[in-house]
């Protein structure tokens, strides 16, 4: 029963915390209010968490971690690239949605390391983009393209943030979406794409499996690249 208890304060915290947080931002947030809307005492709340700052790390990410877990599983898409199109307008949704949710996730990155917290969600693109790529369809590494495109989804979600709620210009995100898309996959008239098309589909098809050497496939792979690059 104690176990019980213990698990319901915590997760009363963090509802109370990120409901405060999503009305009035970090710099609002006080532990006196999220203690006095979880029902518990501030004893409870460093002893789940340590400090403030850590109930809202896990704020943060308990916060990312449902919407990523919402996503259909990939086994379940269709098109990959329908579904890496439906990823972006899906992320978009989430920003304008939760914005301020949104901007404590993007805008306090410590300078030189990656965001752990949304790791999940670029794994789940490269994941995505890895199976565009066994298509022939992808003209990028996946893992190159997965962050080109997370780059671009993250910068037009905290543009349209930043507009007046009655000027949101969703179309800027579809144009951007397929301005980024085609940047790393084929469809564009340019030279040599078809090309970088065809060995990023080979070296996708080597993380299945390669009948060469691991020497052999290393160097497949270092060539593969080269030609990808130069598409």
């Amino acid at each position: 029963m104690a176990a019980e208890q213990t698990t319901n304060a915590r997760d009363r915290l963090l509802h109370a915390a990120a409901a405060l947080m999503d009305a009035s931002g970090e710099r609002a947030l006080s532990t006196r209010a999220v203690c006095e809307r979880a029902g518990v005492s501030a004893p409870t709340l460093y002893h789940h968490f340590g400090s403030k700052q850590g109930l809202i790390d896990a704020v943060i990410g308990h916060g990312f971690s449902q919407y990523v877990g919402a996503a259909t599983p990939i086994d379940q898409l269709g098109d990959a690239l329908e579904a890496v199109r439906a990823g972006w307008d899906g992320h978009v949704s989430f920003g304008l949605e939760h914005p301020r949710f949104y901007t404590l996730l993007y805008g306090h990155l410590e300078p030189g390391v990656p965001c752990a917290i949304t790791a999940p969600a670029t794994e789940r693109l490269t994941t995505l983009l890895q199976a565009v790529a066994r298509t022939g369809r992808l003209t990028a590494d996946p893992g190159d393209a997965a962050r080109q495109l997370h780059a671009a989804n993250v910068g037009v979600t905290l543009t349209l943030i930043g507009q007046p709620p009655e000027e949101v210009d969703l179309a800027l995100s579809a144009r951007v979406r397929e301005a980024a898309i085609a940047g790393v996959t084929t469809g564009a008239e340019r030279p040599g794409r078809d090309v970088a098309a065809a060995a990023a589909q080979l070296r996708s098809a080597l993380d299945d499996g390669s009948p060469l050497t691991p020497g052999e496939t290393l160097l497949m792979r270092e060539l593969l690249a080269r030609v990808e690059a130069a598409g």
